[in-house]
Order: structure tokens, then C-alpha cells, then sequence
């Protein structure tokens, strides 16, 4: 479901309504930290905008995972907009949610959405006035801000192989959709909230509860189909890795004896090198590879969510790639 290729509406939330954007300095670095993820083919991205307490961007990814890329985006926006605001803890409320989208019609549909928010928000008080607004990419696609790493192209290309008349079309599609209002259908979020993660639903599919639909899928019920089937197959090679050991207790017994440090040590916060090493190799095979989240191998060995998503981000072990 994160194939390279794949398109996602993206949506972050401050926590507790949060303003995650004060001023324009923490704007211009989170959007030159999404920039960076651009120009390395991360992602592509088509639509953004920044509002006060959350974010939206349509991307598609590229040559790492979603989650990879917005992990660098966020972390490091966080370690910034903290120091600057003279803050600590958190800032974002949870994870992101991500909604993976089929192109047609939803890469246009989304596009006209995501650039409407500061119009619908009252933040500019037009369709004129959002031409020229610096912190959506609107603004770019109209050719009147430089931003060199949205790609505009395919989006203008759908309207016309003639930029002018592309633009002309393109403004007046996003003005037909400001009568659509908020469009909640578009931003899902369902089953984020009842059914857990993809394995969560999965289970259920297994157990016969078969979803056409899904809240975090925008597209026909084929491409939903697909995609489950993808998450399904997804989740059967993960588990594959050791037969028998599908959970966190096997997988500690399994580095346990690959390692020899003791399973306690691994389950403290002792900082000898051979068990942080061990403790590494744990926390990345059991979120990357087996899809646990970090709060869940966390709890297991009891650390802070923290400890656990720095050795997570922290460059893959030889040996965690084994895991396929």
C-alpha cells in the first residue's frame, strides 16, 4: 500500500489544536524541508496547504516509503519550531493520517480541496486573493509564486497542453468547488478511529467481514479491493520471516539467541553497546518489518515511545533487512 507510486492525502493536527505554524520563519522551514524530500525523488508533491494548527499535502511517493519521508519532515520541523518557541514535548497529535487515493478522479478532486482550505477557513477572503497566498501551492500552480519543486505539471496537464489556458481552466475548477463546502467525504477517517491499523483491518477481512469500502481508501470499490488485497499479501510476507514467531515475545527470543544478551538487559534501559545494538535490531524489525507501531514496542519493553522511534529512524541494521 506504500508502493512507490502510490498517491496520499496527507493531514497532521497540532495537538490539542495546537498552532503548529506561528509565523512565517516556521512556515518557510517546513516547507523547505518538504522541498528537501522533493529534490531527493522522496516524493512528489501536487497540493499543500499550511493552515494555522494542521497541514494538508497530496503526494505520491517515490523512492522510500511515506512514512520515512514524513518522519524526517516532522521530527525535524518539531526539533526546530521547539527551539525557536522555546517549547518542549510534543507537537503534532499522534501520527499523521493518511488516506491513499486513486488517481482518477481524486488526484484533481484533492487538488481543488487541499488549495481551498484557506478560502473556506477565511484566511483570504477570495478566489483572487488566493492566487497570490503564499502558504498554499495554489499559488504556484497560478504561476505566481516560484515554487520549483511542486510539480504543477501534471496537474496543469490535465486541463490543457497550452500553460495560459491550463491555468484559466485550472482557477476555474477550483472556483466551482468553493459551493461544495468542507467535503468531508474526501477526508475519511473512519475506520483510523474504530478498526486500528491496516493489520487491524485485514484481521476482519479475514475473519469475513469483508470491506468494499474504507475511509482511509478514496476510490471505486475494485481499487479498494485492491488495495486490501496489497495490504493482505503485505502482511502475510512480513510475517513470514520466522514461522511461529509472529509476536513481540517470539521475536525477543529469536534475538535473544542471535545476540546472546540477556532479554531483560534488552527490556531496560541498560546502555552497554552489544544490548542497544540488540535492542536496535529489535525495535526495527518489529516496526518495519513486522508493522507494530512504536507505542506498542514500546510498552513491550518499557521504554518512552521516544527511545524507541530514535533507534527506529536511526540507519536500518544489516541484519533487519533479512526480514523481508
Amino acid at each position: 500500500m506504500d508502493a512507490p507510486g502510490t498517491l496520499h492525502h496527507v493531514i497532521g493536527r497540532g495537538i490539542e489544536r495546537t498552532n503548529i505554524f506561528r509565523n512565517r520563519k516556521d512556515r518557510e522551514d517546513f516547507l523547505a524541508r518538504l522541498a528537501m524530500l522533493c529534490r531527493e525523488e522522496s516524493i512528489a508533491v501536487y497540493a499543500w496547504s499550511l493552515m494555522s494548527d494542521h497541514y494538508h499535502i497530496l503526494v505520491r511517493t517515490g523512492r522510500q516509503p511515506l512514512a520515512a519521508g514524513m518522519r524526517r519532515l516532522l521530527t525535524g520541523y518539531v526539533v526546530n519550531f521547539n527551539k525557536r518557541h522555546k517549547r518542549i514535548g510534543h507537537l503534532f497529535q499522534n501520527r499523521y493520517k493518511s488516506i491513499v487515493c486513486e488517481d482518477d478522479p481524486y488526484l484533481l478532486e484533492l487538488t481543488r480541496y487541499i488549495h481551498l482550505n484557506p478560502l473556506r477557513a477565511g484566511m483570504v477572503k477570495s478566489l483572487d486573493d488566493l492566487r497570490s497566498y503564499a502558504w498554499s501551492g495554489h499559488s504556484a500552480l497560478m504561476g505566481l509564486k516560484e515554487r520549483d519543486w511542486q510539480d504543477r505539471e501534471s496537474i496543469l496537464a490535465s486541463f490543457s497542453t497550452d500553460q495560459d489556458n491550463a491555468r484559466k481552466a485550472y482557477e476555474k475548477f477550483v472556483g466551482e468547488g468553493i459551493a461544495m463546502g468542507q467535503r468531508p467525504d474526501l477526508v475519511g477517517g473512519g475506520l483510523v478511529r474504530s478498526h486500528g491499523d491496516w493489520s487491524r483491518v485485514v484481521s476482519l477481512r479475514r475473519q469475513g467481514e469483508h470491506i468494499s469500502s474504507d475511509s482511509r481508501i478514496l476510490g471505486s470499490s475494485d481499487f479498494v479491493d485492491r488495495i486490501l488485497d496489497k495490504a493482505e499479501e503485505k502482511e502475510k510476507r512480513t510475517l513470514r520471516f520466522k514461522p511461529g514467531k509472529r509476536d513481540l515475545p517470539g521475536l525477543l527470543l529469536e534475538i535473544v539467541a542471535k545476540t546472546g544478551v540477556d532479554a531483560k538487559a534488552i527490556c531496560t534501559g541498560v546502555r552497554k553497546r552489544e544490548v542497544v545494538r540488540a535492542r536496535k535490531l529489535f525495535s526495527q524489525i518489529a516496526v518495519l518489518r513486522m508493522g507494530y507501531s512504536g507505542a506498542e514496542v514500546s510498552r513491550f519493553l518499557g521504554l518512552t515511545t521516544s527511545a524507541v522511534n530514535r533507534l527506529v529512524s536511526q540507519k536500518e541494521m544489516p541484519e533487519c533487512k533479512k526480514y523481508k
